[in-house]
């Protein structure tokens, strides 16, 4: 039963980030303003982080200074608040499907950041490095197929949606050629500063390595950063103000299941799995989204959305073999290594006894 724990808490994560596609695209169909849905969001989710903080780490102390404050302020404005913003713009643009499919590109967008900052090795002459440069290329024709290519498109698999568009006419000229193309290359570049927020992660937590109060930082960081590009762009105040709604589920739903919850089950799940099991496991999210977007939200799903999504999930696959196998040839060669040092080790004892019985 242990055993399987691991399997029912990838199914769990991957439900959470369908949710969020479905939810966050419901809310933005109703009329919520991206802007300040991202800063409702972040305030939710500081507000749930900063005690969790504060009550796990008070028996510790770290100090803070001046220019690692600066660069966890511009990792928080990069990765977050940044990311999220033009993720949700979009989103708006697009569909759950398609947000859901590009997902998959951010394991290959993040390998392809560490390696041009040399934190990954590419072996172009082993069979490891040419699955890793085939698999950049899948999810590069991929991300182009979603784009450029629609296709016929498959009607909703029931015709009443609870929480789909009320305005046919705004919402076909929202989902226009020209709007479609823009929100996919949005939604690659916001998955881009998410995968570059995940990489300079790791070499910050070095500098700060208490995780949860790092993240809550990052939190109230972001909040106030959403804050203020909220102020900028959304001047209509109507668009702030929160009601029983679709929007406030979302606010809800993002901030502290989200953020509270798939966070920590994530986390839990590499340190027993590892992070190539967590990321062979993101395609799920796209066939649940692809079904509960075509139920509850009414969205036509196109065949050019689907065969991109595959080409993606094809390429992340390639890339995960790729980096899978090079880590058991380098485990290989450090045995080897290990194995031939030992044997010197034991030549040189007998050359040094077999010295000693001379004399």
């Amino acid at each position: 039963m242990e055993e399987k724990k691991p399997y029912a808490v990838i199914l769990i994560i991957q439900l959470i980030y369908t949710g969020l596609f479905v939810i966050s695209k419901a809310a933005l169909n109703e009329g919520l303003s991206t802007f300040t849905f991202i800063f409702y969001r972040q305030l939710t989710a500081a507000v749930l982080l900063v005690p969790l903080a504060i009550i796990s780490e008070r028996k510790r102390t770290y100090t803070m200074p001046f220019w690692l404050s600066v660069k966890i302020f511009i990792h928080a404005l990069i990765g977050i608040t940044f990311s999220l913003n033009i993720y949700n713009v979009g989103l708006k643009y697009t569909s759950a499907t398609v947000a859901s499919a590009v997902s998959n590109s951010v394991p290959v967008i993040t390998f392809f950041l560490a390696l041009l900052m040399r934190m990954e090795s590419l072996r172009l002459r082993k069979l490891s490095g040419i699955s890793k440069i085939i698999g950049v290329t899948i999810c590069l024709c991929g991300i182009i197929t979603i784009a450029l290519y629609t296709g016929p498109h498959l009607n909703p698999l029931i015709k009443f949606q609870p929480f789909g568009p009320r305005n046919n006419l705004s919402y076909s000229s929202l989902h226009s050629k020209e709007n479609w193309i823009k929100g996919t290359f949005l939604l690659i570049t916001a998955n881009s500063a998410w995968a570059l927020w995940m990489v300079l992660q790791g070499r910050l937590l070095k500098e700060y390595p208490s995780k949860l109060l790092f993240t809550a930082i990052e939190s109230v960081f972001s909040a106030i950063q959403s804050f203020l590009v909220a102020v900028a762009f959304e001047r209509d105040i109507s668009k702030w103000k929160l009601r029983l709604d679709v929007g406030l589920i979302a606010i809800a739903y993002s901030g502290f299941v989200v953020t509270g919850v798939s966070f920590y089950m994530q986390s839990w799940c590499i340190e027993k799995k590892g992070p190539v099991f967590l990321a062979m496991t993101t395609p799920l999210s796209l066939v649940f989204t692809i079904i509960c977007s075509s139920l509850f939200l009414g969205e036509v799903i196109s065949l050019g959305s689907i065969f991109g999504g595959i080409l993606m999930v094809g390429g992340l696959y390639s890339v995960l073999w790729g980096k899978s196998r090079e880590e058991i040839e380098c485990s290989k060669s450090i045995e080897e290594s290990t194995r031939d040092c030992a044997v010197d080790k034991d030549l040189e004892s007998a050359n040094d006894q077999s010295n000693s019985a001379v004399m």
